[in-house]
């Protein structure tokens, strides 16, 4: 009976997942709500089972569940590691295990980080709010539509007598259009008869442009062949040389007078200076003032 109730002991637990022959490790992991977590739900490592639950413990003081985690000794876990409460849309939950490989290793007994995976449920509520805006918009537009269809009936009324009123207007644009064109014809026939009775006044205009034009044009030609005459009478004249100006052009006696007078008025002017009391007699300077004078004034000049 003893060995009997000692194998049912082991086979329940290791129906429970529980192992009694491997070497595992605890951790611990705290949640708000582990939402329908028992004992000997699974662990997982990317997929594969890794461990299993192997304790819940609610501290009613602080309001939350320390759930006891016992998983392969071969699992190195790190403080970066993250104990996620997950589960599926129609099955039981489980701890998936997310790890980056990075951190310092926790040693047993440690706390790992946790979270809680959102779930359908979470993803239609975080939703819903969005989505009743959206109908709530549908349904004003809708009732809109439902108020404008007496609108929509009086348009769609409107806009099947628009083709006949269309073709009406047609008609008597076309009506107009003939009339219009015939009076064009008419206006085009009678300018035709205007232009061909004007030709004959604008050649004769034409011929009495020309008429003025050799009039201007041999005015011109007189006054300049006066203007030549006197210019060629001028020139002969000159050429004569019984005139002043011709006397000017041909004879140096002017020039030769005129370089005597600078000369005389250079001697003049330096006799002036060398003598002034022959000019300005008791009042004047005399010629030792004057050159020391200009000695002074040479001096100032070279400082």
């Amino acid at each position: 009976m003893i060995v009997a109730i000692t194998l049912l002991y082991f086979g329940f637990n290791f129906l429970k997942g529980i192992d009694f022959f491997t070497t595992n490790k605890k951790y611990y992991a705290i949640y708000q709500n582990v939402d329908g977590l028992t004992e000997s739900n699974q662990v997982f490592l990317n997929g594969l089972a890794v461990g299993r639950v192997s304790g819940i413990e609610i501290q009613q003081m602080k309001n939350r569940v320390v759930v006891e985690l016992e998983i392969q000794s071969e699992i190195i876990i790190t403080d970066s590691s993250i104990a996620r409460l997950n589960g599926q849309l129609l099955g039981g939950r489980f701890i998936q295990l997310m790890m980056d490989g990075h951190g310092k290793v926790l040693e047993p007994k440690d706390t790992i980080p946790s979270d809680v995976a959102k779930g359908l449920m979470d993803f239609i509520t975080q939703n819903a709010g969005p989505v009743a805006d959206m109908l709530g918009n549908v349904n004003i537009i809708l009732e809109g539509l439902a108020r404008n269809t007496g609108r929509l009936d009086t348009l769609f009324m409107g806009l099947q007598e628009t083709p006949v009123i269309l073709n009406r207007t047609i008609r008597n644009t076309n009506t107009n259009m003939s009339e219009l064109t015939a009076s064009f014809k008419e206006v085009a026939g009678n300018l035709n008869a205007s232009l061909e009775q004007l030709k004959p006044t604008l050649s004769n205009f034409k011929t009495i442009s020309d008429s003025l034009k050799m009039l201007k044009l041999n005015g011109t030609l007189n006054r300049t062949q006066e203007s030549l005459t006197k210019l060629n009478q001028t020139l002969d004249r000159l050429n004569k040389g019984d005139n002043t100006m011709s006397k000017l052009m041909t004879e140096d006696t002017l020039y030769v007078n005129l370089n005597k007078l600078l000369l005389s008025l250079d001697t003049l002017a330096k006799h002036f200076n060398e003598n002034p009391k022959h000019f300005l007699g008791p009042l004047g300077k005399s010629k030792a003032k004057i050159e020391r004078d200009l000695a002074r004034q040479r001096e100032k000049e070279k400082k």
